[in-house]
């Protein structure tokens, strides 16, 4: 499954030239932490969030010497008299294709401790946006159907296996696959893509195989 399955299509955005208390109220009124900062093109340029705001209302509100030990901690924080989107915005921020994988989207939100991102087209146009939400979502999908992609989508169209080869069952995310495959090494790849299906958490295989071409000369199971 890919990011552009699973992502936001209804996105609210903001241009950098727009009003700091414009920003605020899209974000208010649409219950959402964060927009994209696009420009004429829906190209991606920044993005601002809750925090780039608490930063700003610091540097407004506190005094000279608590604004320089604001900067010694957050690096570079928002100028004092901030007013536009661009003066808070997070410049070039992390975006995903909206190609890549959904576990890839997650891979990317854990190791970068962000709450979304922002989905891009090749040429960098903004087409949508996923949030952990929509990450965890994956994991909601029905076992008949996490059941019906392994059994169709892995085994039939990856690896052009006959529709009766196999049988597959789904319980609670826990895929049980059994039934004769030709080779070992396909029984391990069968295996394998199942286990990377989105929404599966584990995989138990008693599948049977003609011979083992992992060992040459070893009888089949």
């Amino acid at each position: 499954m890919n990011v552009g399955d699973v992502m936001s299509n209804e996105i609210m955005t903001i241009t950098a030239d727009a009003p700091l208390k414009d920003a605020a109220m899209i974000m208010v009124k649409s219950g959402v932490s964060g927009l994209p900062v696009v420009d004429g093109d829906r190209k991606v340029v920044g993005i601002i969030t809750e925090a780039d705001f608490v930063t700003a209302e610091a540097n407004r509100s506190w005094g000279r010497q608590r604004r320089r030990l604001l900067a010694n901690f957050l690096g570079d924080p928002a100028p004092q008299n901030a007013k536009t989107v661009a003066d808070v915005m997070t410049l070039n921020p992390h975006t995903i294709d909206s190609a890549s994988s959904v576990t890839e989207a997650a891979r990317r939100m854990t190791d970068l401790r962000v709450k979304r991102l922002p989905v891009v087209l090749p040429d960098g146009t903004l087409c949508g946006i996923i949030s952990r939400a929509d990450v965890m979502g994956v994991f909601t999908r029905p076992d008949d159907a996490l059941a019906d992609e392994i059994a169709n989508g892995v085994a039939v169209d990856i690896l052009g296996l006959s529709p009766g080869d196999i049988s597959v069952a789904v319980d609670d995310g826990v895929a049980q696959i059994s039934g004769h495959v030709p080779s070992r090494s396909e029984a391990r790849i069968l295996e394998e893509l199942s286990n990377r299906v989105e929404g599966i958490v584990a995989v138990e295989s008693s599948l049977r195989w003609t011979h083992d071409d992992t060992k040459p000369g070893t009888p089949g199971m």
